[in-house]
């Protein structure tokens, strides 16, 4: 399938293909000829070529693990209300509403609920989580036509958000999005989801006002695109021109666990912070699902630092 990265003007094409390179991806660069005989309706100058990317069923996926561990002697629980976690000199004790449970060590990786998760077992992780609210709207298939590949355009550096960017899918569809918008609720994945708790969190915290005061303009231009099909649609059209507001339909939404420094710093690289018995995964940037296997073997090789 592969990716393309999309450049309107060819001033940071270099950077970003150096950069493929560097981290050993087999990379290449596609003049604008090149980009339209394999995407005639994309707009662009230029392109990278990344021919290895793709996209999995990751619920399928996860499945699977899950079969894994079971199968390897391993238990799952489900809706678990961790409210307290001691650790100690030869264990670690995770107290929930329903029981307890023991164990030589724990990983934290509760995503948006990793920071709280770090401060119930006695760690300040130095940042807050902040739920962005990604929402989808999908092609319809009488228009897939207009989508070969992953389709991305080259990241404003100006937003700390990728922009809205089309991905053919493992199923045949083609997705189009995500904008990102703050979402009141960390499991906001509904515009009426809200949180009381969530969202005064957010408003006290002087690293959000920081953010907000700096990206003013573009936050509020992405809260007008969610509520806007039209918005929403000219944004993609930078990509595609073709494309016309009836030929998407709104689709699913996810929610991004954002850390943010109290300085007004976006986290963008991984964050592992080491307790006595524990190892937390306190940021997990976008793509996370798809590094996950790779963040696997990283918490395997930090788990055998933990005594």
């Amino acid at each position: 399938m592969g990716s393309l990265a999309v450049f309107y003007g060819g001033e940071q094409s270099q950077n970003i293909y150096q950069r493929g390179l560097q981290n050993g991806l087999e990379i290449s660069r596609l003049s604008q000829a090149e980009l339209k005989e394999r995407e005639p309706y994309v707009n662009g100058l230029e392109a990278i070529l990344v021919p290895d990317a793709g996209i999995v069923d990751y619920p399928e996926i996860a499945e699977k693990l899950a079969e894994i561990i079971q199968s390897r002697g391993g238990d799952i629980y489900y809706q678990q209300h961790v409210y307290a976690i001691h650790e100690h000199a030869e264990y670690v004790e995770v107290q929930t509403l329903q029981t307890s449970y023991q164990a030589k060590q724990l990983v934290n990786c509760a995503g948006l609920h990793s920071d709280r998760i770090a401060k119930l077992a006695g760690y300040e992780t130095g940042m807050r989580i902040v739920p962005f609210r990604g929402e989808y709207y999908v092609l319809n298939s009488n228009k897939n036509y207009l989508v070969n590949h992953l389709v991305y355009p080259v990241p404003n550096p100006d937003f700390p958000f990728l922009g809205v960017h089309f991905t053919r899918m493992y199923n045949g569809k083609r997705d189009v999005g995500p904008n990102a918008v703050l979402a009141f609720k960390r499991e906001g994945y509904l515009k009426t989801d809200f949180s009381l708790r969530d969202l005064a969190e957010i408003l006290t915290y002087k690293g959000f006002w920081k953010i907000a005061t700096r990206y003013f303009s573009e936050g509020m231009a992405e809260i007008r695109r969610s509520f806007s099909h039209k918005l929403f649609t000219d944004d993609a059209r930078r990509l595609i021109p073709d494309l016309q507001p009836e030929d998407i339909t709104l689709g699913t939404a996810g929610v991004r666990a954002q850390a943010l420094t109290a300085d007004g710093k976006l986290v963008d690289d991984f964050h592992f912070l080491v307790g006595r018995r524990s190892l937390h995964i306190c940021n997990a940037p976008s793509p996370a699902a798809t590094a996950s296997m790779e963040i696997g073997r990283e918490i395997v090789r930090r788990y055998f630092s933990v005594p």
